[in-house]
């Protein structure tokens, strides 16, 4: 029988669209942390009236002790359900703390930015996690209510993490680049491989180090290093330190990375377990970031194999085809944005209840020339689309239809007919060593970006006025 864990809910509804941070981390009680005031930040736009609930403020926005401790909450439940064991509460609320007051910065830069999330994209996401746990929203209520968690605070964890998702699309997503060159020295590189590529499955513990960090906050952060490699010799299990001290998002699920193959990786990251066994810990590697503790949790061959450009007995290159149609509404002087997102969920709608056929939606008020073939897009390959469109598409189950997704041209409704997985010529090899490069650039991307913003938050930190 399944467990039943709707932040795990949470967490995997938002992957299918690049998920940005987990929704907790292990944890247990309250800490009693010295008053700190972030140096060299700018005074808060408006200082909040302090009370005995603030904990931190946060720009213009407060962290109070009932939010932290309904995060607790979730976190203790977890933790007992998994059986697993509690790393060192001083890191543990230090952790807690810290993710807390990334997600608020983040959320406050989302609203400056105009990015909503309406309750009717809400009310959809929601829906989704009920039919993966095979429940009824009625079922799901009850149930999360049997877990202690009221279904208004599930409802807006849900929101923020949407937000924080659309937020690193415009911020950092939409802006990384490839260039011909890179996809020339990828091709060459891979060309000259004659052993089958490598898939990596790799855990990290990321300590961050502040930029331009001082004397002492290098030494505070090596400081953190030692303790968590000798907490490792000791035998604690790698996941609770990564929940405990690591400064990446993924710390909340253990610092696993999951499966990838290797061109998908900082290359910093392939080097440093080149040689390590698996289920060991590599030496310790320094990036721009930090120090990376890296454990090597599995290696296997890639199931997809990527042959030589002219050797015609090396095996080919293979991507997934997507089969799709859309409806696209564009926005100009006369449609406003929450028009055409309007206009696509009432299309949506009648859909799903059988009122109409996508094709004759298509026909009847879509703006794209393959409105005359009912939205039938063919099959499309990676990179074929703008990386909006392909990410949502991607998510998406076959013969499920998607909410309104923002591109350059519009608004769109997706649909997946089919999908197959198909040899591809020279072009198409570059277009999957584009995305290739891509998810690579992406994930020093967002770290960079991560660190940015929280060093530009104001933070203050009130709990000994407490």
């Amino acid at each position: 029988m399944r467990t039943f864990d709707p932040m795990t809910r949470i967490q995997n509804y938002l992957s299918c669209s690049c998920q940005l941070l987990a929704a907790a981390i292990l944890a247990c009680c309250l800490p009693l942390l010295a008053h700190a005031q972030d140096a060299g930040k700018p005074a808060a736009r408006q200082q909040p009236r302090l009370s005995d609930s603030i904990l931190v403020v946060v720009n213009s926005d407060v962290i109070t002790r009932q939010e932290f401790l309904r995060r607790l909450k979730v976190i203790e439940d977890r933790l007992k359900s998994q059986g697993g064991q509690m790393p060192p509460p001083e890191q543990l609320h230090r952790q807690l703390l810290e993710r807390m007051i990334l997600e608020r910065a983040q959320l406050q830069r989302a609203k400056e930015r105009g990015i909503k999330i309406d309750d009717a994209m809400l009310d959809r996401a929601v829906a989704r996690i009920a039919d993966q746990n095979r429940m009824t929203m009625t079922e799901f209520r009850q149930r999360l209510e049997q877990d202690g968690m009221q279904y208004s605070a599930f409802r807006e964890d849900i929101r923020n993490e949407m937000m924080m998702q659309r937020l690193r699309e415009v911020e950092v997503d939409n802006k990384i680049q490839v260039s011909d060159a890179e996809i020339d020295a990828y091709l060459a590189a891979h060309s000259a491989t004659t052993s089958a590529p490598q898939e990596l499955d790799i855990a990290q513990i990321l300590i961050r180090v502040p930029e331009n960090a001082t004397i002492e906050q290098q030494a505070a952060s090596k400081k953190r290093v030692d303790e968590v490699l000798a907490q490792l010799n000791a035998g604690t299990d790698f996941s609770n330190l990564a929940a405990a001290y690591s400064d990446a998002p993924d710390g909340a699920t253990g610092g696993d990375l999951g499966w990838r193959s290797e061109d998908r990786l900082p290359q910093l990251f392939v080097d440093a377990v080149k040689n390590v066994q698996q289920g060991q810990v590599a030496p310790v590697v320094k990036s721009g970031n930090g120090f990376h503790i890296l454990k090597l949790v599995g290696r296997r061959t890639a199931s997809v194999l990527r042959g030589g450009q002219d050797d015609p007995a090396a095996a080919p290159v293979s991507v997934q085809q997507t089969h799709a149609a859309h409806i696209l509404i564009k926005v100009n002087q006369v449609v406003s944005a929450s028009d055409a997102q309007r206009k696509l969920l009432d299309i949506k709608q009648r859909i799903e209840n059988h009122a109409a056929t996508f094709e004759e939606m298509a026909r009847l008020y879509s703006n794209d020339a393959s409105a005359a073939k009912g939205g039938d897009l063919g099959w499309i390959y990676p990179g074929d689309t703008v990386p909006e469109f392909e990410r949502a598409m991607d998510a998406l189950p076959i013969g499920q239809l998607s909410d309104p997704i923002e591109s350059p041209f519009g608004y769109h409704l997706i649909l997946v007919k089919e999908r197959k997985i198909d040899d591809v010529s020279q072009e198409r090899k570059r277009a999957a060593a584009r995305q290739a490069i891509r998810a690579q650039k992406l994930e020093g991307a967002v770290q960079d970006w991560l660190r940015q913003v929280r060093d530009e938050a104001y933070v203050e930190y009130r709990l000994n006025d407490q």
